[in-house]
């Protein structure tokens, strides 16, 4: 009888490792068209800043918490100079993704197709191939969610208290990515407690948890107070770029064309229509009103629309396990699903991953490219083009950059051609120094020198800065102006300058 009874799951047990050879494939392809295209063009805005970010290590900075800049510090280190290693978090980070993703299908019940599609939505996820070829805060924030998801889930299904533990280390981790997982603990909580499970609530161990999670943040805490609490002024700057970018109309639209057309925004409808409808997963129909939740929440607080987009994972595993139980004798059962996948994946590859040679984003301006493209060319060349302007400037003058993104470019790529540490008030970058006090003359390289200048005599442009293809970003052609006669101290002048805008 044991023998007897124990077969099937002696076989499943043969079969689990083809059960999971599609899901791995799934990931290797991920990680194998981001490694490829990982030393394409150049270094992203943000990322030069967040190799800035971390030569001065920090518990806390004034636009994020501490992780991304220590990963940046730590790839920078292993290999100096290289933009393949400096992206090999990200590229784990988007690969790991579409296995947790696979996980949560199985948790929920999912068998292998489930598993496989749930997966698949993951790995052409435009939002998440698209970060996933920079290291940024909003490419390993979809991985923690997705984590922190996959050991919701699988305490519901198992009640096995240990799981809220490990939930207090992901969230801690998290937390010190970006405090948007916050967010989520908040709406999840009230969901919880309108719809259950609520004896959530009542484990201890979620508690332990949950003051692992706080207890990470105290360092981030402790400097944020010292330095006057910048984070707080992030919501408003953060508004202001979204207002500007289309506002709230456009969140839904942008949230939905970021999961992918056709597969990935219905993934998204279909997966909380499941989970708020479904017999089958209705202890897990909390998740369905949490994700509502923090789509409303981050569209009142006027937040980026990709805030959002960890809970992507649960509802593409929601949706590929309703899916895959359909009653076989249904029409779209036939319907073979791996070729939508496939035509969704080659047409949003090349409007998420650099494809094309830079010098066609000059000959053809209208061929699709990753949004960001553009931003990760010629930063060389500018800084070539300051430190030409430099070389005939007075010993000792300073450089300050309106922009951190051109602060960064020049931390990258300053020292090799001669030029100082520069300086910006733009954001971050105003904690990491200012100029130094007999700086009387100063080279500006932005658009608006004029918050800076009133403490000049006089301010004029001395040249320009551009990149060598011609490619059109927001570098091209930007002024750099020559500032003298300084009629005030730094010490008085540089906290007037603080700005956190982009």
């Amino acid at each position: 009888m044991d023998a007897v009874a124990t077969a099937p799951d002696q076989a499943k047990a043969a079969l689990a490792p083809f059960a999971r050879l599609p899901v791995a494939l799934l990931a290797l392809g991920t990680a194998t068209a981001l490694l490829l295209t990982a030393g394409r063009y150049g270094y992203f805005g943000d990322e030069l800043y967040f190799l800035a970010a971390g030569k001065h290590l920090a518990w806390g900075y004034a636009d994020q918490p501490p992780l991304v800049p220590f990963l940046a510090w730590a790839m920078d280190s292993l290999a100096p100079g290289s933009l393949v290693v400096f992206r090999l978090p990200a590229i784990a980070a988007t690969a790991a993704g579409v296995v947790v993703t696979a996980l949560i299908a199985r948790e929920l019940g999912g068998r292998r197709k489930a598993q496989a599609r749930a997966a698949a939505a993951y790995a052409i996820c435009g939002q998440f191939v698209g970060t996933g070829h920079y290291l940024a805060t909003s490419t390993i924030d979809p991985l923690l969610w997705t984590l922190v998801l996959w050991l919701v889930v699988r305490w519901v299904r198992t009640r096995d208290d240990t799981l809220l533990v490990w939930l207090g280390v992901v969230t801690a981790v998290a937390l010190n990515d970006k405090l948007l997982i916050g967010a989520f603990w908040v709406v999840a909580g009230l969901a919880v407690l309108a719809f259950g499970p609520r004896e959530l609530l009542r484990r201890p161990k979620l508690w332990l948890g949950a003051l692992i999670a706080a207890g990470s943040l105290v360092p981030t805490l402790l400097w944020q107070r010292a330095n006057g609490w910048p984070q707080l002024g992030m919501g408003d700057a953060v508004g202001a770029e979204v207002d500007a970018a289309g506002g709230r109309g456009s969140f839904v639209p942008q949230l939905l064309a970021g999961a992918g057309w056709v597969i990935g925004a219905l993934g998204v409808v279909y997966g909380i229509a499941v989970l708020l409808g479904s017999k089958r997963l209705r202890p897990y129909r909390f998740l369905g009103w949490t994700a509502l939740g923090v789509v409303a929440v981050f569209l009142v607080a006027n937040g980026r629309y990709y805030y959002a987009a960890g809970m992507f994972g649960v509802l593409w595993a929601a949706a590929a396990v309703h899916f895959e139980a359909l009653e076989p004798s249904r029409w779209w059962r036939w319907v073979p699903t791996w070729p939508v996948f496939v035509l969704s994946a080659l047409f949003s590859l090349p409007f998420t991953l650099p494809l094309w040679p830079a010098h066609w984003l000059v000959d053809h301006p209208a061929a699709p490219r990753p949004a960001y493209a553009a931003e990760e060319i010629g930063w060389p060349d500018l800084a070539d083009d300051v430190a030409k302007l430099y070389r005939t400037s007075p010993p000792g003058t300073a450089v300050v950059t309106g922009g951190y993104w051109q602060a960064g470019a020049l931390g990258r790529y300053g020292p090799e051609r001669g030029l100082p540490e520069a300086y910006s008030p733009s954001r971050g970058f105003w904690y990491f120094g200012r100029p130094a006090d007999n700086a009387d003359t100063v080279l500006f390289v932005g658009y608006d020198p004029s918050k800076l200048a009133k403490y000049f005599g006089n301010a004029h442009i001395v040249g320009q800065v551009g990149n060598r293809l011609g490619v059109r970003n927001a570098s091209e052609h930007m002024p750099v102006w020559q500032l003298t006669g300084r009629t005030a101290g730094w010490a008085e002048i540089w906290p007037r300058l603080k700005d956190m805008r982009a």
